[in-house]
């Protein structure tokens, strides 16, 4: 993470390990074995669009999620969080043989993963600690996810011989049956492909993915927390979900990726003025998406900008996921010298903003967005990190 005035200062992964095995020894009296870790992620554009069978273009951040722990001898899996942003219990017990649904709703996700995990599965103690920010739309579920496989596939000790999509996937479903939202790949895919100093093109229908450069000491993302918290579980993001499958039924296609605007305009009296405009933003958003990837790998900033700037005018006006709060912040940071774009980033209904600004601009944008937003803001400045993995612990026996 690059370290700029008026940014927050995150743990290296280094230092969460580090910090998790410490606080694993303090509670389980004994050595970690394993971690698996997962960065977060940040969209910078192609929202709402995954689930439609659309282009996506998100890149890994250098946030992350760590499962640390180690076998034990013991017929359960005792599991216990360090956030102190999920509720309570923050610690959990549970059997391979008797995974249910049930508070508190952070288990869900660990419970989903360890259920479709295909390798070998050892009764274990783990601690999970992030430094993902809870509800803000940079994946912080995702991260989990596939945190907890590598975990446990680092933990089973054998090459499961499944590729990283296939581990995308199977984290994808585990949110789907045990944590009950409907999400798209598209951050599974990305915390599990990521790549330094890349994007991820992903083609939410052939599940095909490209490696896009952003590698430029000129520019840099800006991430700017709200800390407004949205829940993708609630009936917005599953009714929205709903509508696009609705109209491209109507329409007769399998997903609105197949729906052009001139299909879409000649069918608009027959849709429900609501349907109508959730439409067009997918419709132009996967548009966008794919300009945007072909404008980043010709560093044409500019362009890409404004990009993203017309991906949030549709996230507003037509998608309406958008809140007050966050339309100011973008349009202070679009004020801002230096600026090429900015948007809402995720799920919405609160969470971040993203902004592609000049390195040298940063630190005057991030300062011009304190000083007139309303709402107190996190920023961070972030540079595309590398992809999902497991590590094993040295014993100290050794050392």
């Amino acid at each position: 993470m690059v370290s700029i005035p008026g940014a927050e200062i995150v743990p290296s992964l280094e230092d969460l390990i580090k910090k998790g095995s410490e606080q694993f020894e303090k509670i389980f009296e004994t050595e970690p074995m394993i971690v698996g870790y997962s960065p977060g992620r940040v969209n910078l554009i192609g929202d709402h669009v995954d689930y439609n069978d659309g282009l996506v273009l998100p890149m890994a951040i250098p946030v992350y999620t760590v499962i640390i722990g180690a076998p034990n001898n013991f017929q359960i899996c005792r599991i216990e969080t360090l956030s102190d942003k999920t509720e309570n219990p923050k610690r959990v017990e549970l059997k391979f043989d008797s995974l249910t649904i049930g508070p508190p709703s952070w288990s869900n996700y660990v419970k989903g993963v360890i259920s479709t995990f295909p390798g070998i599965k050892k009764p274990f103690d783990a601690i999970i600690l992030s430094s993902i920010p809870i509800g803000a739309g940079l994946s912080s579920s995702a991260a989990l996810e596939v945190a907890f496989f590598n975990f446990l596939q680092g933990l089973s000790g054998s090459d499961l011989g499944i590729s990283k999509q296939e581990i995308a996937l199977l984290c994808q479903g585990a949110e789907h049956t045990f944590a009950g939202v409907p999400c798209g790949i598209m951050d599974q895919f990305v915390v599990v492909m990521g790549e330094k100093d890349h994007a991820l093109l992903i083609d939410c229908r052939s599940l095909s993915t490209e490696l896009v450069p952003l590698i430029s000491d000129d520019i840099v993302i800006l991430v700017a927390n709200s800390n407004i918290r949205h829940e993708l579980s609630g009936s917005e993001y599953s009714s929205r979900r709903k509508n696009c499958e609705q109209v491209a039924s109507q329409l007769g296609k399998s997903s609105l990726r197949d729906v052009s605007m001139k299909e879409l305009e000649t069918s608009q009296t027959v849709l429900p003025l609501v349907q109508y405009h959730y439409s067009r933003h997918v419709i132009t958003e996967i548009e966008r998406t794919l300009s945007a990837s072909e404008a980043l790998k010709k560093s044409d900033y500019v362009i890409f900008g404004a990009l993203m700037t017309q991906s949030h005018i549709s996230l507003r006006d037509d998608y309406k996921v958008s809140v007050p709060e966050i339309d100011e912040l973008c349009e202070i940071a679009l004020e801002s010298e230096g600026v090429y774009g900015s948007r809402i980033t995720g799920g919405g209904f609160g969470g971040c903003t993203v902004t592609l600004v000049r390195a040298d601009k940063v630190e005057s944008t991030i300062s011009n967005m304190k000083s007139k937003s309303r709402i107190s803001v996190d920023f961070y400045v972030f540079k595309p990190a590398g992809g999902a993995n497991h590590i094993k612990l040295p014993s100290k026996k050794s050392l």
